[in-house]
């Protein structure tokens, strides 16, 4: 029986994701180079596979004649303005709502730390939704997404089984970490992630075409 929605956050509820891709090529661009986008996308989701460092990576291909830390601040800045434009993604708030008139718990899983994730959720006015937010703080370090951690630590919280609740993820990170805890997981892709083959237990183009009844058929 069906009793939770784990989603995660980035990508997923909010696209952060192709804003950041989008702007770092824009930088490395301005500079004469290309970003290597499949360091880029190891970290999508979660930092277990990759140290990959933009801001430094550009540095020494510029000699050090860019300093890491402004870039960084550049970066921020550029990346953050598109991305409090941004919409929350379609179907996301029909699933929550019907989520809740069938008495289900709902909870945030993400890889980003709680000043990120409690900020954007309050900003967009959909915090007071979840009846737990699950971050990078609430784990060992290095042991988010694809770790099973965050999940484990969400299915913990919410005192539901792994057979009881379903995850939506974007990134082929998030999918592992689903997967290594034994839950279900819906892929939903966005524009960056679909780039990167991701395929859950069920994959949907966007959470719009999939109703919790498709869900609980399933």
């Amino acid at each position: 029986m069906l009793r939770a929605l784990i989603f995660d956050f980035d990508g997923l509820i909010l696209d952060t994701e192709t804003p950041e891709v989008s702007v770092w090529q824009s930088i490395y661009k301005e500079h004469g180079f290309e970003l290597p986008v499949e360091e880029w996308e190891k970290t999508v989701g979660g930092y277990g596979i990759s140290n990959f460092d933009p801001a430094q990576t550009l540095s020494l291909l510029t000699q050090g004649r860019l300093d890491p830390a402004s870039l960084k601040a550049r970066y921020r800045l550029e990346a953050d303005a598109i991305i409090h434009a941004n919409p929350i993604l379609p179907g996301i708030m029909d699933m929550i709502g019907a989520a809740k008139e069938q008495g289900l718990k709902v909870a945030i899983g993400s890889s980003s730390p709680h000043s990120w994730v409690d900020m954007h959720a309050q900003r967009l006015d959909i915090y007071h939704h979840f009846d737990n937010i699950i971050c990078q703080d609430d784990v060992p370090p290095g042991r988010t997404k694809p770790h099973p951690d965050i999940y484990l630590k969400a299915l913990e919280t919410l005192q539901v089984d792994k057979t009881e609740a379903v995850v939506f993820e974007d990134s082929p990170n998030g999918v592992l970490a689903s997967k290594r805890a034994g839950v279900f997981v819906v892929a939903v892709p966005n524009p960056l992630t679909a780039k990167m083959n991701v395929q859950g237990d069920m994959t949907v183009s966007s959470l719009a075409e999939l109703t919790l009844q498709d869900l609980m058929n399933r």
